[in-house]
């Protein structure tokens, strides 16, 4: 299935595309897509549904985020080789793993907003991971059976903010409007590998990022497992697991987001995002 959210910001509705591209209203079956109405019981449930039975909805309403009330936006750093060579960093050994504060989580096509005082304002397409189900210290094995799904993130960074000011990287990933998610949560039973999924990013419709989940250094079943570790994962926390090169740091010379801007991305089967980026 794929699952969405839509209408005005704070009022969003549950949806799904049907067949046709059509979104169907499930606001009478569940009141939103966060917390337990991720898990298995709740997915089945709505995956027993006859789409030609619920009301289309009309228009072209605006996407929200494909997942609400978000308890955790964790994210994983220089998880693909190439993008670590890019930004001149080591391979790292083991996951690095920070959070973005999930104020910044907004739809997938509202506008990018450069904070005030922003001057290195870059992108980077991700696969999120949205979890379904609790894990605490769960096997490599079992990890991809707490997944309720994946969905396109853009996590956006003010370098300046993450690299030139004092303190960890969580500042320079957290302003309003830096974590678009969406358009919809794809159930885990329609992703064969999430290892083995494209993902890509344009500019002002310049191709800037080009790559594959294959070439990720710690892949999915990896990094919920060693996160269940750390702390215990909810129903409806995503896990942004990293982006391939192609970003505006890594550039000769360094090329940031600028006013009027348009953002475009994508990861293979879990659909587009589109931002214009304004002042904020």
């Amino acid at each position: 299935m794929k699952l969405l959210r839509y209408g005005s910001v704070g009022r969003e509705r549950p949806g799904l595309i049907d067949a046709d591209g059509r979104i169907r209203d499930l606001g009478d079956y569940l009141p939103d897509f966060a917390g337990a109405s991720l898990g298995p019981a709740s997915l089945a449930r709505l995956s027993n549904l006859d789409p030609a039975d619920l009301a289309v909805v009309e228009g072209q309403p605006r996407l929200g985020p494909c997942v609400g009330h978000v308890g955790k936006l964790i994210c994983i750093g220089l998880n693909y080789s190439d993008h670590a060579a890019e930004t001149g960093a080591s391979v790292p050994s083991e996951p690095i793993v920070f959070l973005k504060a999930t104020s910044a989580i907004v739809g997938p096509d509202d506008d990018l907003e450069l904070p005030r005082g922003s001057t290195k304002t870059d992108w980077e397409v991700e696969l999120g991971v949205v979890i379904g189900t609790p894990a605490k210290y769960v096997s490599e094995e079992d990890a991809l059976g707490h997944v309720a799904g994946y969905c396109v993130v853009h996590d956006v960074s003010e370098r300046a903010f993450q690299l030139e000011r004092q303190g960890q990287w969580t500042k320079g990933k957290s302003c309003d409007t830096f974590g678009p998610i969406g358009p919809w949560l794809v159930t885990a039973d329609e992703i064969a590998d999430p290892q083995d999924l494209d993902l890509w990013l344009e500019v002002n419709g310049e191709r800037r990022q080009t790559g594959s989940t294959r070439t990720m250094i710690f892949g999915v079943a990896r990094l919920v497992s060693y996160l269940s570790q750390i702390m215990t994962l909810h129903p409806g926390d995503i896990l942004s697991t990293g982006t391939p090169p192609g970003v505006g740091l890594g550039m000769t010379p360094p090329t940031f987001l600028q006013p009027g801007d348009v953002v475009r991305l994508g990861v293979e089967g879990l659909g587009v995002q589109c931002q214009k980026v304004t002042q904020g």
